[in-house]
């Protein structure tokens, strides 16, 4: 059975090795309610996330974490590992620094729970980089940004400094092209890695203006001079937050699995 978790756990030594892949699994939401646990080509949202994570290298485990005994019961039925966390963690990566305080781990992924065509092959470039560079105390993803999207406010953006880690992250369309040159933009890729301690730092860290303005918490992160290397990959991967979301997903499985790793 899932350990039950409401207290704040204690915190491990800081000999932590290992990287953990942690999924923050919510059954609330606004536009789909119980999403992840919405059926894909027979099994969950939330299986064919960990599914991948599993197909994943460079972690020594992969957890779903949550404050619903639904998605619990749902991750022990496919055989997954599952801890609950508190229903008033404010958001998915103050859940997984609640779970980590607990955790014999010197970095950890952030796995969106929405994600069943996430590239097992973009975790591992995030596993890699955390254990290779133990000095980058924050890692995400981008790609280059195709046409619309540019200027999609529900597209995010992001603009690195020369040894790559991010300037800026923003909903508006950055760089500005004020004569029609300067830098390509890229499209931010919500899946981060953290080590233990930049992790745990930001969990307890309140929410920022710039953070407020645009909606996004990382900058928090560099409101508050944590550096977030941006590791660049040629493509994403969809979503799910509509009904017409999933449909699209659906059809891409039945397709032949999307990106990486076919589930």
């Amino acid at each position: 059975m899932h350990p039950s978790s409401t207290d704040s756990p204690p915190e491990t030594a800081s000999t932590s090795t290992g990287i953990i892949g942690a999924i923050p699994a919510r059954y609330a939401s606004t536009r789909l309610p119980g999403k992840v646990l919405r059926q894909i080509a027979g099994r969950t949202m939330l299986e064919h996330v960990y599914d991948r994570a599993r197909q994943a290298e460079g972690l020594s485990r992969v957890i779903v974490l949550t404050d619903d005994e639904r998605v619990a019961a749902a991750v022990e039925d496919f055989g997954g590992e599952v801890e609950m966390t508190p229903a008033e963690c404010r958001s998915g990566s103050d859940r997984i620094a609640h779970a980590a305080r607990a955790w014999d781990a010197a970095a950890v992924v952030n796995i969106q729970g929405d994600e069943p065509l996430i590239d097992p092959a973009a975790i591992s470039l995030l596993a890699r980089h955390l254990a290779s560079e133990p000095g980058d105390p924050m890692a995400t993803l981008a790609a280059p940004v195709e046409g619309a999207d540019f200027t999609n406010p529900n597209v995010v953006k992001v603009v690195t400094d020369g040894q790559g880690y991010a300037l800026y992250f923003s909903r508006a369309p950055i760089p500005h092209g004020r004569d029609g040159g300067g830098s390509s933009a890229l499209r931010h890729i919500g899946i981060y890695g953290y080590q233990r301690e930049a992790l745990l730092r930001l969990a307890d860290l309140p929410p920022t203006p710039l953070e407020r303005a645009e909606s996004l918490e990382q900058l928090r992160a560099l409101e508050n001079g944590i550096a977030i290397r941006v590791l660049q990959v040629e493509s994403g991967w969809p979503g799910v937050d509509t009904m017409e979301d999933l449909e699209t997903v659906e059809r891409l499985v039945a397709a032949g699995g999307g990106p990486g790793t076919s589930s």
